[in-house]
């Protein structure tokens, strides 16, 4: 009779429990109820610790009016927090805003006193310290459940929960159970104001190690600024549940996870190329980039921006005009000219491709070296999404010595078949000292060369370098000398510098022949001619009188000869003087 008793009271009392735990969990909210110690001295650096219900890992802890405390997670009723020292007096109302957003305030919770322990009154709100302060709304996947080895498109939603502007945030996805695809895991997500929120995708890889995990965790590090240059970081750790094979026996059958498909556009750069071969301080050029359209959705109202650019990402309205900043981009090294930085591209229908140009101009203080350039794509999709796209491409500058080659002096007319001196000179021209290899000179007709190839070395800005070579010509006429400079530029690769000087080549005189005779006649000598009797006398009569009596002997030399008929059909050598 009692055990029927007992069983009578104890069913109902079964079947209440689980009703009395549901309700109890049901209960359960973010709040605060305490804070200890309620008072603290200002100019103090003290901990302050929080009670309430539902604290979970994330939960951050702010005074209203001052900004955001650095909050530690001991228990779900209990966090602690940093009070600076910087704390102005006055009376505060201590705030929590769990990850997913909830807040809890108690208002009047804690008091800061001044160095006379007399409460001042709360400070202004220009007064305080403010910052930004990024939360995470929401995340997920695109399957409810993660498999190994398996693609997946996982969304982010974070929340500036801060007083204070955010800018260049940047959203960094950490390798582990997950590596990254397409972007690198590296999102560019712009600027929120406070309380604004944005959403971006990271197309994520499972990887095959996560067959023996029951959880897989997702490291996301977010870096940001403020309008004076503070930079601020948070990282948050995302977790997933993982789908486990069965293990002996007979396999469990489980549902197939759905893909969700996402629906984007994606801007890449395929490729680049500049008009100007190579770069240099100074050099105008036209930069051409052919533009990509990977994802599978069109990019309307696509923009270009040369030196990076933001644009509102945060309401998830079209941008209209006015939407896209490139002001804030880097000019340094190169700059636009004839246009600003800023393209309007259209539409980009999905797996197209579009060429852009633009004009810009070599800063003429930029040393040799590679630069990068940022380019940043803004567009909305269908429903009027803005998204953001950075890329980086990469511009190489040298700095070619400036040089010129010429003859020091007029080298005249050259001569076939005779040597002839080469006065050639190099000369810098350039602003700095330049480092040369040989420097040699050659000739496009046959010839022979000596002395036509020596190094030069360094050689200071307006210093010459001479070079006299002997050239030999084979043949008259005009003659093309080349002359070329060896050296080696910024980037350790062998080059050329050449240049062409014209010389006239004229005939040569003619030479002897084999056996010592010249072309055209002989030279006249050998034996006297006979004295006829008056000559004799007239010797005669001379040396009489002192004036000489030797007769006259030819003079021998080597002249050119011209022949003449002595009227006997005999040809004869006269000298020719």
């Amino acid at each position: 009779m009692k055990q029927k008793w007992f069983l009578r009271w104890l069913t109902p009392l079964l079947l209440a429990l689980p009703l009395l735990l549901m309700t109890r969990t049901a209960l359960a909210a973010l709040g605060i109820t305490g804070v200890q110690p309620g008072t603290v001295q200002s100019g103090t650096a003290s901990q302050i610790a929080i009670t309430g219900t539902d604290f979970v890992t994330g939960t951050v802890a702010l005074l209203d009016g001052f900004g955001v405390l650095d909050t530690t997670y001991v228990a779900p009723t209990l966090l602690t927090a940093a009070l600076p020292a910087s704390v102005p007096p006055g009376v505060y109302t201590v705030r929590v805003i769990a990850p997913d957003g909830t807040q809890a305030s108690l208002a009047n919770a804690l008091t800061v006193v001044g160095p006379t322990a007399t409460p001042l009154p709360s400070a202004t709100p220009q007064d305080v310290f403010t910052r930004p302060q990024l939360i995470v709304v929401s995340y997920g996947a695109s399957s409810p459940q993660i498999a190994p080895g398996e693609n997946y498109d996982f969304e982010m939603t974070i929340q500036n929960a801060g007083s204070d502007t955010a800018t260049n945030i940047v959203a960094e996805f950490a390798e582990g159970d997950f590596l990254p695809r397409v972007t690198g895991g590296i999102r560019a997500v712009g600027s929120l104001t406070p309380g604004q929120t944005a959403r971006f995708f990271q197309p994520l890889y499972a990887v095959r190690e996560l067959s023996q995990k029951k959880v897989a965790s997702l490291e996301v590090k977010i870096t940001y600024n403020t309008a004076a240059g503070e930079t601020f970081t948070d990282t948050f750790t995302l977790t997933f549940p993982v789908v486990q094979p069965g293990v002996g026996g007979t396999v469990q059958p489980t549902a197939t996870p759905t893909p969700r498909a996402i629906v984007r556009p994606q801007m890449v750069v395929k490729a680049y190329h500049t008009d100007v071969e190579q770069l240099a301080p100074g050099t105008q050029f036209v930069l051409q980039v052919e533009v990509q359209n990977v994802g599978n959705a069109t990019a309307r109202r696509l923009s270009m921006i040369v030196g990076g650019g933001t644009a509102d990402v945060g309401s998830g309205t079209p941008t209209g005009p006015g939407g896209v900043s490139g002001g804030g981009g880097s000019f340094t090294d190169f700059a636009p000219v004839q246009s600003s930085n800023v393209q309007s591209l259209n539409d980009l229908p999905a797996l197209e491709t579009i060429t852009a140009n633009q004009p810009l101009i070599v800063n003429s203080a930029t040393k040799a070296g590679a630069y990068p350039l940022k380019l940043s794509f803004v567009y909305v999709d269908e429903r009027g999404q803005t998204y953001v796209d950075d890329q980086v491409i990469t511009l190489l500058v040298f700095q070619t010595p400036q040089v010129e080659i010429n003859f020091y002096r007029d080298p005249g007319p050259l001569f076939a078949n005779q040597p002839n001196q080469l006065p050639i000179q190099l000369v810098n021209l350039g602003r700095q000292t330049a480092l040369f290899g040989n420097m040699r000179v050659t000739a496009e007709v046959e010839g022979e060369f000596s002395n036509n190839v020596l190094l030069v070395g360094s050689l200071d800005p307006g210093n010459t370098f001479p070079l006299d070579a002997t050239f030999t010509p084979f043949a008259a006429g005009p003659t093309e000398l080349v002359v070329t400079v060896d050296y080696t530029d910024d980037f350790n690769q062998p080059q050329k510098i050449t240049a062409q000087l014209t010389v006239e080549v004229l005939e040569g005189f003619p030479t002897p022949e084999p056996g010592g005779e010249i072309p055209g006649g002989e030279i006249p000598g050998g034996e006297l001619p006979l004295e006829t009797t008056t000559e004799m006398f007239v010797r005669f009569l001379r040396g009489l009188f002192g004036f000489g009596s030797a007769r006259p002997q030819p003079t021998l030399g080597f002249f050119p000869v011209e022949n003449f008929d002595n009227g006997g059909g005999r040809l004869e050598g006269v000298p020719v003087p």
